[in-house]
Order: structure tokens, then C-alpha cells, then sequence
């Protein structure tokens, strides 16, 4: 039998790291890919080559970079993982609240730690039904003020002002005139 291609190694320990990243069991990871298990388990193991259109599946499902999981390691060693620049950093618009969210952190932290830039126009809006139990949210206001509210306990922060509040709870964000924060979302 000849050696598996170093490619067909790298590719398996790469995907089966990203499963492993979020979580995922290879049911899964089939279930969101529309990849079947037994495929998945010979991906991991080497024992297959996927095809683009599965590949391409699977680095959908599991948020990671497709070309990143065939790099050959050559530059692993810069200690930037990652650029973003501004034009390509994930925006959205919320015209019913008056909100813009620039999502800051990494697809990776998704469900762990998430960094927002969010922009409110006056009288904006931002109202949340319980996160997961023990998450907690901080914000800190950049530009203008802002009125936090958790569970009914209101504060009013003003530009460099931070709060720390329970998001596990009903919870709410409002801006009078156009502001600014950084908000940090803290899954337990």
C-alpha cells in the first residue's frame, strides 16, 4: 500500500480540528454538510480524497477557511493569524432598530466570546431575549451615551463608560442621539 499524499494527511487533521473546534460529532458535521458520516469518517482517517463540491460543503458548515485547509504550513509562523480589512469585515444593517453591527471577533469564537462595533442612530433600539444561562454582555460606549437595561435594572453610560450586565435575561441596549460601543458577548 503506498503512503497517503501529505496534502490527504493535513487535509483530514484540519478538518477533524474544525469539527472538533465547534463541537461537533460526524452526525453532525453530516447533517449541516450534506456530507454522508461514512464519507466524513474516511476524510478524517485519510482514506479519501473529497471532492471541490463536498470540501466546499464542509468548510461551509463548519465557518473555516476553505484555502486555509490546504495551506502547507509555510507561514504559521507570523503571529498575525488573520487580517481583516475594513472593507471586508462583516456588516449588518438593521434599519428596525436603527443599529449597524460590524462583527469584529472570528467565525472561530462564534458562541464563545463575540466583538461587535455597533453604530446607533438617534433612537435606536437594540432589544434581546435571553442568550444562554451565564452569558454576559459588556459595553463600551465610544461616542454619545447610552441607556443599558437587564432584567428590568436600567444604567445610563456616557462616552468611555463601561457596563457589565447578565444577557441571560431580557436585556436591552437604547441610544436618544447617534452613538457608538464596543460590545463584547461573553458565552458561559
Amino acid at each position: 500500500m503506498s503512503p497517503k499524499p501529505e496534502i490527504t494527511i493535513r487535509l483530514a487533521n484540519r478538518l477533524k480540528e474544525a469539527r472538533n473546534a465547534k463541537g461537533l460529532s460526524l452526525d453532525a458535521l453530516a447533517k449541516l454538510s450534506g456530507v454522508s458520516r461514512s464519507m466524513l469518517s474516511q476524510i478524517e482517517r485519510g482514506g479519501s480524497s473529497p471532492t471541490v463540491a463536498s470540501l466546499w460543503n464542509l468548510t461551509q458548515a463548519l465557518n473555516v477557511d476553505f484555502a486555509g485547509l490546504l495551506d502547507d504550513d509555510q507561514n504559521d509562523s507570523s503571529p498575525i493569524k488573520e487580517y481583516v480589512s475594513a472593507d471586508e469585515t462583516p456588516v449588518i444593517s438593521q434599519k428596525d432598530t436603527g443599529c449597524t453591527i460590524r462583527i469584529l471577533s472570528a467565525p472561530s469564537d462564534v458562541g464563545e466570546t463575540e466583538v461587535y462595533d455597533i453604530t446607533f442612530d438617534s433612537n435606536a433600539m437594540m432589544d434581546s431575549a435571553p442568550h444562554k444561562r451565564g452569558c454576559v454582555e459588556s459595553i463600551t460606549v465610544l461616542e454619545g451615551t447610552l441607556k443599558i437595561t437587564s432584567d428590568g435594572h436600567s444604567v445610563q453610560l456616557a462616552t468611555g463608560d463601561t457596563a457589565r450586565y447578565e444577557a441571560d435575561k431580557n436585556h436591552a441596549i437604547q441610544a436618544d442621539k447617534p452613538a457608538r460601543a464596543l460590545l463584547i458577548v461573553k458565552n458561559a
